[in-house]
């Protein structure tokens, strides 16, 4: 099969997700990560944005991913946790599609931002949304110790935060780990 630009998509992609996603307590190599990836047929979401659910299908069909990508992970003895399963999907699909030319596409506005220490803690400096309980809360929770519903809720508030009809990945404007 010819090297195509779907596969050297996944690889970056995967390559992205599988760095952002290995944190104590849940270390794993790219080659694992993407293999989790792969084993639960996220590949072929990557193919274009026409594979991904309508945006109000988002939430019912990334928890079906984090279940997906939890199961195959465990297969292969590696402890995901929600937190962790979401940061392995959220980094592929932006690496994919938000950042790869889509993000004006309403499937692609709906993805879930990854979601990390950084994030939260300056959602809670800087009171985004005056959600700053909720932010300790998740905080204090660990993104990557989150269960199923401190995962949805999280992804919830960030909705609230940011107001309807914005595309989730602005919340990223307060991710500081570029710097």
């Amino acid at each position: 099969m010819p090297y195509s630009i779907h596969e050297h998509k996944h690889r970056f992609s995967a390559w992205a997700a599988g760095r952002a996603a290995s944190v104590r307590g849940c270390r794993f190599s790219v080659e694992q990560g993407e293999a989790v990836l792969v084993g639960a047929n996220l590949k072929r979401v990557l193919l274009g944005p026409d594979q991904l659910p309508e945006p109000l299908e988002i939430d019912r069909k990334h928890r079906e991913w984090r279940h997906a990508v939890i199961s195959v992970a465990q297969s292969r003895g590696l402890p995901f946790t929600h937190g962790v399963a979401a940061k392995l999907i959220n980094i592929y699909l932006k690496a994919g599609f938000v950042c790869g030319g889509y993000e004006s596409d309403p499937r692609v506005q709906a993805l879930h931002p990854p979601v990390d220490a950084l994030l939260l803690n300056e959602l809670y400096s800087q009171n985004v949304g005056n959600l700053r309980a909720e932010w300790s809360k998740a905080r204090a929770a660990r993104w990557s110790c989150f269960n199923s519903e401190q995962y949805e809720k999280v992804i919830s508030n960030i909705r609230a935060a940011l107001g309807q009809g914005v595309p989730l990945w602005h919340v990223e404007q307060y991710w500081p780990g570029y710097q």
